[in-house]
């Protein structure tokens, strides 16, 4: 069976696990990190020497990095309907995956420390001005695609791409601070709002 280790208060951790489900795989999910086992041993660091959750183990295979692992699950049980097999539908899929990795989750780096955890190390108000205004950008190009396809983020279905989007958008709803309207989100939101899974891993409460 699937072993994911990472504790399920992590947005990354969440995200394998609602893939796993929308996958139809079965797993065992141990809780690594802050207040659970430790992620800064030899042992895991030989897992991921990021020391970082979460982990993947399958047999003798082992991956790290939360959207590379959710695009192996789905490739290892053929769901071509959550990562498309013809090149340009993975690669519409993967572009919003990678937006989501590298450009939206970036935009937080500042303000949800100081907004969402309260942390007193983050307490520039000039950075978590523009860490906001910065963050709002970047939903407004989520709104605008969604505002194109109607639907989901790649397309006319549910993807991948929704997958890992939808977590980091419901931390941008439940982070305090002023936000445009984005009636296409709200529409989005009420479709993830649907999937039993999404209530599970993602829309649970939790940043």
């Amino acid at each position: 069976m699937l072993k994911i280790l990472g504790k399920t208060t992590s947005i990354n951790v969440r995200k394998v696990l609602w893939t796993c489900e929308e996958a139809g795989l079965d797993y065992l999910q141990e809780d690594y990190g802050s207040g659970f086992a430790s992620t800064e041993t030899d042992a895991f660091r030989k897992l991921n020497p990021n020391a970082m959750v979460p982990v993947l183990i399958d047999g003798d295979f082992v991956l790290w990095e939360s959207n590379a692992i959710c695009r192996y699950l789905v490739r290892k049980t053929g769901c071509d309907d959550l990562l498309p097999a013809d090149p340009q539908g993975c690669a519409n899929v993967e572009r919003w995956m990678d937006w989501q990795g590298t450009e939206f989750n970036n935009a937080w780096r500042y303000v949800f420390p100081a907004l969402g955890r309260k942390d007193p190390n983050f307490n520039d108000p000039s950075r978590i001005a523009a860490g906001i205004k910065e963050w709002n950008h970047h939903i407004m190009i989520l709104e605008q695609q969604l505002q194109h396809t109607g639907a989901w983020v790649a397309g006319e279905t549910f993807t991948l791409a929704d997958v890992v989007l939808g977590l980091s958008v419901n931390r941008w709803k439940m982070t305090p601070f002023e936000k445009p309207q984005v009636p296409a989100i709200e529409a989005w939101f009420d479709r993830l709002n649907q999937r039993e899974a999404f209530l599970r891993h993602g829309n649970n409460g939790m940043l």
